[in-house]
């Protein structure tokens, strides 16, 4: 692929451990970057979230030779590579960077393994005891590898594709943290936030400083936007989605923007629903991530008059293809193309995709995006 003139975060000052920077504009334009700036497109730029993964067969040949999980995300070269091959293969307009969620609690000193089949596994932080023994302060040396990956993807890729770097959100890292893996609603998170909130507000603490300092290095790395997933928002009540989910997300973004004023971030509360608008409103996100369940009419009425949309396919029509999957694209096209919209799906793609639905949707979105 032709090289590009990156986006750089240029240093302006660096002085009482405050470093701020300025975004010098790469001067190609990357239609993904002109939606969160305001900017619709006739044809809605695409990417998929975890685009780069098992249904891959080069995926799958990179991560036998790299051993464990963490080992693919923490060879640069590696995970620079995984990063680009769904790129190279479609063409996306963004990439996004190679790595997990829970590379925070890696940093803070938690042990972090991943079991084939079964997903991570954490110590768990399960009484406020263990709680009061967490770090504040990760070591962020241990995820410089994850900003030289973004350099070195930065170098690859072409003008008109954007780098994506991510976190995840407070609430959604808390509950791995807490229950030492995924659980089907999150109970054991949500118990300790109604039981123990103090202790509770300690895990979304250390996580929000430390995602602040994890984000600005991706942008300092390379990368064009940011996306913060909360993937299991959609478990909180309406009280304590403001809390523990918006709350959280909004002191990123703020702490984000303070050194980097015009930092494009994209927000994922998953399931969140008809509390979109009160997210988006408090959060001051540049786009939001919609799932595949979302109304419709709300979205566009009072979430896509605001900012930018990203969604919101459902990735089981992915995989069934066909006639299915074309309905399933034009809906999408014929609900939120008409404003700004970022083609993609309504939450990660699964391994057992066929690369040719893969294909058949991008030709679709390409052929009917709305270009009036």
């Amino acid at each position: 692929m032709a090289k590009t003139l990156p986006v750089v975060y240029q240093t302006l000052r660096n002085h009482s451990h405050i470093t701020e920077y300025a975004l010098v504009q790469d001067p190609t334009n990357k239609p993904f970057l002109e939606v969160l700036s305001g900017r619709r497109q006739a044809v809605p730029p695409i990417w998929m979230m975890r685009q780069a993964g098992r249904y891959l067969p080069e995926y799958r040949e990179l991560r036998a030779k790299a051993g464990g999980f963490l080992d693919l995300c923490f060879t640069p070269e590696f995970a620079a590579e995984v990063t680009l091959q769904p790129v190279r293969r479609f063409a996306f307009d963004a990439a996004i960077i190679f790595s997990d969620i829970l590379v925070i609690p890696y940093a803070l000193g938690r042990t972090v393994r991943f079991e084939a089949g079964e997903g991570p596994r954490l110590d768990p932080l399960d009484t406020p005891d263990k709680i009061a023994a967490l770090s504040s302060e990760a070591d962020m040396t241990k995820l410089e590898p994850v900003f030289e990956a973004l350099r070195r993807v930065k170098r690859e890729l072409d003008s008109k594709t954007a780098l994506i770097g991510f976190c995840g959100a407070p609430w959604t890292v808390a509950t791995y943290m807490i229950a030492g893996q995924g659980t089907p609603d999150q109970a054991p998170a949500r118990m300790m936030a109604y039981r123990h909130p103090d202790a509770f507000a300690k895990v979304i603490d250390a996580i929000v400083d430390n995602s602040i300092r994890y984000l600005l290095g991706q942008l300092q790395a390379g990368a064009d936007a940011l996306q913060i997933f909360d993937t299991w928002a959609g478990v909180l009540p309406p009280r304590e989605f403001e809390q523990w989910s918006i709350e959280p997300t909004k002191r990123i973004v703020a702490g984000v923007r303070r050194q980097v004023p015009d930092a494009k971030i994209i927000g994922f509360p998953r399931g969140a629903g008809a509390l979109l608008p009160s997210y988006i409103e408090a959060t001051g996100v540049d786009a939001v991530s919609i799932d595949w369940a979302a109304e419709p009419s709300l979205i566009r009425d009072k979430v896509q008059n605001r900012v930018a949309v990203q969604g919101n396919l459902d990735p089981l029509a992915l995989i069934a293809g066909g006639a299915a999957l074309d309905r399933a694209v034009d809906d999408v096209l014929t609900n939120f193309a008409a404003g700004r919209l970022i083609f993609n799906l309504g939450h990660g793609i699964q391994p057992e995709t066929p690369i040719p639905h893969v294909e058949q949707m991008i030709r679709r979105v390409r052929g009917n995006g709305l270009r009036q």
